[in-house]
């Protein structure tokens, strides 16, 4: 069994609605989960930790003491210091170091007297860091932990991340619309768009894949128009994502590899919803 484990999965709401949804997050692997806000990345974290009830389908993962889980806000009490954090969850998890998270906040500079609520938002999302991995766990799941932080905090995450990763069969989960925060990390991407996932394999599949296209407006033909997708077309010039091959043979045009951020918007773009 995988770490996650997601098959049809289905939520409806009247606004939005998360249809058939399935992949799995694979043990010792760092899984990018990417699309842009409101594209149903958070409903299918929830569905999956048991936070919400599936219309259809099933999400299985790992027991919850097995789980470290960063949220996009730290969901504790605002009063609680931050030492109070550790002695609130500590009785949870079997395998909860004291030591872990007490060096956990020396090193991200958090007075254990802070108040959850006085913590700045970078240091509150290290504060969910500091607790997600003092218990050791198998799986990280995290929820947009990146928005709104500063280059440096955002920075330090993603360093934790990496060494979190260094111990095998440690696997991630990683929820974000920022994708540059994977560009060092991902071994695999899942692209979701309006409760849809419109890609998934490994990051290099994906990238290799593809290319982006860009030329003068007497370089767009039909043909590019009806195979590219997402489209970005002005007077002067154009944009597209093409499958490599096909990139590959057109004459006059600039040719480049994309960014996992390219893949993510393109993809999304290019999907008929009609």
């Amino acid at each position: 069994m995988n770490p996650v484990e997601i098959r049809h999965l289905t939520k409806r709401y009247p606004a939005f609605a998360l249809e058939d949804v399935t992949f799995d997050v694979e043990k010792g692997l760092v899984t990018g989960f990417v699309g842009a806000n409101g594209s149903g990345k958070t409903t299918t974290i929830k569905a999956v930790l048991g936070m919400i009830h599936p219309d259809a389908g099933t999400a299985t993962t790992l027991p919850h003491e097995r789980i470290g889980v960063v949220f996009d806000s730290p969901p504790y009490n605002g009063e609680w210091r931050a030492r109070d954090v550790g002695l609130g969850l500590a009785p949870f998890y079997p395998t909860w170091s004291v030591t872990d998270f007490a060096a956990g906040l020396e090193e991200a500079e958090i007075d254990p007297a802070a108040k959850v609520k006085d913590l700045s938002r970078g240091k509150g999302m290290r504060l969910q860091m500091v607790a997600a991995l003092a218990h050791n766990p198998e799986l990280l799941i995290l929820d947009e932990p990146t928005a709104g932080v500063d280059p440096l905090a955002r920075s330090q995450m993603v360093d934790a991340l990496a060494q979190y990763m260094t111990v095998e069969d440690h696997t991630v989960w990683f929820s974000t619309h920022i994708t540059s925060d994977l560009d060092r990390l991902a071994d695999r991407l899942v692209v979701l768009d309006r409760g849809r996932v419109v890609a998934a394999g490994t990051t290099e599949e994906l990238l290799s894949s593809m290319r982006v296209v860009r030329g003068t407006p007497e370089r767009l033909t039909e043909e590019i128009r009806s195979h590219g997708l997402g489209l970005r077309a002005t007077a002067v010039g154009w944009e597209v994502m093409l499958p490599s091959e096909a990139a590959e043979a057109l004459d006059g045009v600039v040719v480049e590899e994309p960014s996992i951020e390219d893949l993510a918007v393109h993809i999304a773009k290019g999907v008929d919803r009609d």
